[in-house]
Parts: C-alpha cells; sequence; structure tokens
C-alpha cells in the first residue's frame, strides 16, 4: 500500500497549493463564448458551479450546459449552485440550448441539469427534447449527459437517455460513508442502481467522485469495486474546493502523485477510463469519453 502526503486544510487555509493555481478566463474564443450564453439566456454549470476549468474550456469554444433552470430542489452540502423552489421551466429551452450548441460549432456537448423533485417526470421530457433537438442541428456533433438522481422513477431515466446521447454520465460525488453528510437527500445504492440501469439500457456510463471531503483510500477503491459492478465505464476523479463558508470544508488537498495512483488502481479494477486529477471535474476533457 502507498502512502502519499496529504495536505491539512488547517496547514494551507490561506494559501493553497501550487497545483490547484488556474488561469484567469481570457481570450477570443473565451469572449465568443460568453456573448452566446449571454445572448441565448443559457445557464452554464462552469458558472453556476465556479468550475476552475471554465477558461481552459470555454477558450476552446466549450461549455457544459445547464437546463431546467439554474435553482435545484437539493441541499447538498459541496455545491455552488442556488437550492429553493425553482420557478416554472421554459419549454422553449431546448431549442435555445440545440441552437447555441449549433452557433459554437462543437464537436462534443456537454448537458447537465439542476434537480427538479418537484417535477414528476423529473424534467425527463425537457432532456428528451434537448438531446432530440440538438441532434436534429447537429448531426454530427456528440453529446453527454450529465443527468440527476431521479429517485428511483426509472420511466424517468429511460425518457432522459433515450434521446441519442452517446454518454450518461450520473455522479456518485463521494464514498458511501459520507453520502449522509455530504448528499443528504441522495442514496449511495441508488445512484449506483441508477448507473446499472443506464448501462443496461445500453449507453456509455460515466461518473465523478470527488476527493479530499475524509474519505479513506480504501473507501475509494472501495467505491472504484461497486462502480466496475454495476457497469460503469468512466471515472472522474478531482479535488473537492469549497465554493463558500457555508458549504462543507475542505478536508485534505490531495497531492497529484496520489490523484496518478488512483488513475492506475482503476483501470487495475476494471474501469474503461479514469481522468484523474486536482482540477478535473465531471466534464473536463469528456469529449475523450465519447469512444473508450
Amino acid at each position: 500500500m502507498i502512502e502519499l502526503p496529504v495536505i491539512s486544510e488547517e496547514a494551507t487555509r490561506r494559501k493553497k497549493p501550487d497545483w490547484l493555481r488556474v488561469k484567469l478566463p481570457v481570450g477570443k474564443e473565451y469572449a465568443k463564448v460568453r456573448k452566446l450564453v449571454d445572448q441565448h439566456k443559457l445557464h452554464t454549470i462552469c458558472e453556476s458551479g465556479n468550475c476552475p476549468n471554465m477558461g481552459e474550456c470555454w477558450g476552446a469554444g466549450t461549455a457544459t450546459f445547464m437546463i431546467l433552470g439554474n435553482v435545484c430542489t437539493r441541499s447538498c452540502s459541496f455545491c455552488a449552485v442556488a437550492t429553493g423552489r425553482p420557478p416554472e421551466y421554459d419549454q422553449d429551452e431546448p431549442r435555445r440550448v440545440a441552437e447555441a450548441i449549433k452557433l459554437m460549432g462543437v464537436k462534443h456537448a456537454v448537458i447537465t441539469s439542476v434537480n427538479r423533485d418537484e417535477l414528476k417526470d423529473r424534467g425527463a421530457e425537457i432532456w428528451y427534447q434537448t438531446v432530440v433537438q440538438t441532434k436534429e442541428l447537429s448531426p454530427e456533433t456528440t453529446i453527454e449527459t450529465l443527468i440527476p438522481d431521479v429517485k428511483a422513477n426509472w420511466d424517468a431515466l429511460y425518457r432522459m437517455i433515450s434521446g441519442g446521447q452517446e454518454v450518461v454520465s450520473h455522479n456518485m460525488e463521494t464514498v458511501e460513508s459520507l453520502y449522509r453528510r455530504v448528499r443528504p437527500q441522495a442514496k449511495y445504492a441508488r445512484s449506483l442502481e441508477q448507473i446499472k440501469l443506464t448501462k443496461e439500457y445500453g449507453k456509455r456510463t460515466k461518473t465523478g467522485i470527488m476527493l479530499g471531503l475524509g474519505e479513506t483510500k480504501e473507501e475509494v477503491y472501495k467505491a472504484m469495486d461497486d462502480l466496475v459492478a454495476h457497469g460503469c465505464d468512466i471515472l472522474t476523479l478531482g479535488q473537492y474546493l469549497q465554493p463558500t463558508k457555508m458549504h462543507i470544508e475542505v478536508a485534505e488537498f490531495i497531492h497529484p502523485d496520489l490523484f496518478d495512483h488512483y488513475r492506475e488502481e482503476g483501470l487495475r479494477r476494471g474501469l474503461k477510463y479514469v481522468e484523474s486529477g486536482p482540477l478535473v471535474r465531471s466534464s473536463y476533457h469528456a469529449e475523450r469519453h465519447v469512444n473508450v
């Protein structure tokens, strides 16, 4: 068993490690994406989730679109997206997202959403129409959908994933022992079942886990084994960063060498692709995950 260094939050409260530094978003392509997002009144998880890779991804002319509004019905302790009672959703949103993706000319698009637990179909019809209309306008564009927990509404799940997307992702977010604290309205076993049913439907499956919340290496290994047993193909691992003082604190800053070890370990345990690094987020390098 390797022993690699971690750095406590207390020791680094004033200064993050060098490997967590990111560049400010600048450049012509970033400005282009910024303009399109604003013109079409779109939400992106890049902004709502305070993603550290926004500059890199937008600078490359890509973005992860967030449908069904920007207010979530969940109150996860790690997430920067606003929590509350969402307003009525916009039924014209699928068209606007599809048109923006076409204007951007992206080869691979990522679409995600807030949780809409108050909706009977969990927003499944908007999901379906967004994928279908995007494919109609941009038939050569591949799509990854990062879908929320449907609370075992499997009819909603099947509608969400039947639009023709190539990759379906659902984030586990953390290890089993931390679920009550990190995802109080979710269940570890239920999310695994959602991944399993998605795989059985015939989709390429993907999930993401944040590190640095207090998990042990053995718990990360167990999560990898559980994911393989439930048909997960792709795993992303990244460092958790506390969005505000109101959110759960960082327990550890994980060294890049340990992220490299987890990549190798995940592949050894049967995952087909592992994206692992301090600044990795769910949609980071998503275009690489289509054909694994």
